[in-house]
Parts: structure tokens; sequence; C-alpha cells
């Protein structure tokens, strides 16, 4: 029996233009964290998203754990995050020994809860102990209602770091995603809307904070002719080649999302007058980039769970992914405390019992995404 070819869930795209900046003569500097091609892409980074600067750093982690030290996280703090999240959020709150509190999504987003936040909130007042930070998620490109959020968290004096990491060329009322909080964080992953096989940043109108973040990202060297260190630092700074790679792609980031968002349509036009099934909405004022398309179905409406359809495109050579299982959910931080959106209604756990992420590339053709529409609609017959 003939192989099908595989379809990936959202595969890397290149411009053609990353040769440029690879071979760019440099000088000795070429493969160090240190170059032209770092301080550009930087640059030109906070240019995109105008903003006043980016630290480009080797993930998505790096970037959030810097930030956090940043803000001064330690241990015994807390930390309130967005449940409904890859684990890479989460991880650097512990690392510092602190304790993520997680906070549910809301439907109209699938991103943090207002009301889920405001409750933590006075809960933290009642045993006076705020959290440090309060870290918000923009999932599979939707900004969260940011500007809720930011009042709550602006109340209390806490400040905001955004996870843009899977929202970057995404907008909220006008604004790029990422802008909203003291720090904002994207991801440059193999998976991501535009790669540099593994990296991350973090952008800041606070130039003085992203200076510092640069010298804990590259160990915290002291201005001294020796080696001399005073205080605790990582080796997380990017390197030059792969940010040759970050500047060809950000070239080709509006054009990215575009496809993108081209791709969502056409899945939305097949299944949108489907009973049982629920795309991930968009936020009137917001811009997503559209980085996975993500649905729910509804079982006891279609008789198809969301492991019937996994299983179906497995048997197809076909990548899916469930909606990302909550923090809360996951051994690791199971003991954790958890806010939910509505007391008795945790909308992120729904989302990850009917939820499906479907191949989104910039590059998947419409015959593959052809093949992928076919799938679901043989098992809805």
């Amino acid at each position: 029996m003939e192989t099908l070819e595989k379809i990936f869930l959202s595969s890397p795209h290149m411009s053609g233009n990353e040769q440029k900046y690879i071979q760019m003569p440099t000088g000795r500097d070429w493969a160090s964290t240190l170059g032209n091609n770092v301080d550009a892409f930087e640059n030109e980074l906070a240019t995109y998203n105008l903003i006043n600067d980016a630290t480009a750093v080797t993930s998505r982690t790096a970037a959030i754990q810097l930030a956090l030290r940043l803000t001064h996280v330690g241990k015994g703090d807390t930390v309130f995050c967005s449940s409904l999240t890859s684990v890479e959020t989460a991880k650097p709150i512990v690392f510092y020994g602190a304790k993520p509190v997680f906070i549910d999504s809301e439907p109209d987003t699938w991103n943090m809860s207002p009301a889920a936040l405001q409750r933590a909130f006075l809960d933290a007042i009642e045993q006076k102990k705020l959290p440090k930070a309060v870290v918000i998620v923009n999932s599979y490109g939707q900004s969260a209602k940011m500007d809720e959020l930011l009042e709550i968290c602006d109340a209390y004096g806490v400040p905001v770091i955004e996870d843009a990491a899977e929202s970057l060329g995404s907008e909220f009322k006008g604004r790029k995603s990422g802008t909203f909080g003291r720090f904002g964080i994207f991801s440059f992953d193999e998976s991501s809307i535009i790669t540099t096989s593994e990296g991350g940043a973090l952008i800041s109108n606070d130039v003085e904070a992203l200076k510092k973040a640069r010298f804990l990202a590259t160990q915290s060297r002291d201005p001294a002719l020796h080696n001399q260190h005073s205080t605790e630092g990582y080796s997380y700074r990017m390197n030059n080649i792969v940010a040759g790679f970050g500047r060809a792609q950000l070239e080709v980031l509006n054009d990215h999302v575009a496809k993108r968002r081209a791709v969502f349509d056409r899945y939305h036009e097949a299944f949108d007058q489907m009973d049982g099934i629920e795309f991930q909405p968009e936020l009137e004022e917001s811009k997503s980039n559209r980085w996975l398309t993500a649905f729910t179905i509804d079982p006891d409406i279609t008789g198809i769970s969301r492991d019937d359809i996994i299983r179906a495109f497995e048997a197809e050579n076909i990548e899916v992914c469930p909606v990302w299982q909550p923090m809360h959910l996951q051994p690791l931080f199971i003991e954790m405390d958890y806010y939910p959106h509505e007391e008795g209604k945790s909308v992120s756990d729904q989302l990850y019992e009917k939820g499906v992420c479907l191949p989104s590339g910039s590059d998947l053709t419409e015959a593959e995404q052809e093949r992928v529409i076919q799938v679901i609609q043989d098992l809805l017959k």
C-alpha cells in the first residue's frame, strides 16, 4: 500500500533570502553572540512592532525567564499565569522557586479570563500577598482581552508579561501583539510563524531593562579586564547566524500572516455551517495571525470526538494535535491553585477535551488542505 505524503501541522517556511544574510562578510564575530545580524535583527524586530527595543535570545523559555528576573520574581513569590498554554510559559516561574497560580480562559478569545483574574486578585489581597507578575498568553495567534486584563493588573500595580510567542504579527485595537505588557515575548522555533530553527526574543519600551537583559543573557560579564561576574547570568544570547535567518524571515512575516489567514478562511468556509463545530473566535477590533487554525467539535452533536478526529488524521499521515492541555491539569503543576472562568465552569478544560489544531502552515498548498478537509467530511458523513 502506497504511503501518503505527510502533511505537517506547521512546517518551517523559508523566505529564500536566508543565504543573503548568512553569507554576509562580518569578520571574526560571525558565529558569535555578537555581530551585525544580532544587532540588526533586534532593531528590525523593534521597528516592526513599533516599540523601543528588543533582545534576541535562544528560546521563548529564556525570554520569559529573563522577563521574570527583571520583574524581581524570586523564591516564595507567586505569578499569575494563563493555564491554556504550553509548558514553556510556566517552567520559568518554578525555575526561580516561585509558585504559578493558573488562570482560566474565556470563550471569546480562548485566552485569560478577566473574571477569573479579578477573583484571583481579590483572594491575593485577602491573603496579603499580591503576585509579582501576571503572564498573559495569546493562544494560537489570537490576542487576549488586553485592555480589560491590563486595567485589572494596573489597579493592583502588578506588571504584565505578554507571552506573544504564538501571536507575532497579530494586532489588538491597532497595536501589535506583544507590546501591551512591560515585556513582550516571541518564539522563533521550527513551528512558529517565522523561524530561526530555535530562538526567542523579549521586547519592551523600557530600554534600560532590555540593556540589563542583554547583560544577564551574556553570563553577566562585568566590564573588567579579567573574567569577572558579580551576579548570576546565563548563556542566552542569540548567535549571529541564527539572527541572519531571523532577518530574512522577518521580511516575509506579513506574507506568512496573510497566507495563514487564507488557510483559516478555507477551513472556515468548509465547516462553519456544520452543527457541532466551532472555530476559535477573532475578537472584534483584533487581527489574529491564525498561527494555527483551532476548532472544537461537540461529540454529542456530531457523534465524533476529538480523539476520533486525531486517529483519522494519523491514518492519513496528516499531523494534527489537540488544543493545549491546560497547565492546571499537568502532573507537574497538579497541586497549584487554579481559578476557573466561572465557579464550576472551566473553559480551558472544555477546549482541551474538544479542541483540535489543523495543519496551518504558510506553505500549505490548497491540494494539501483539501486532503485535510476531506478527512473531516468523511468522518462527519
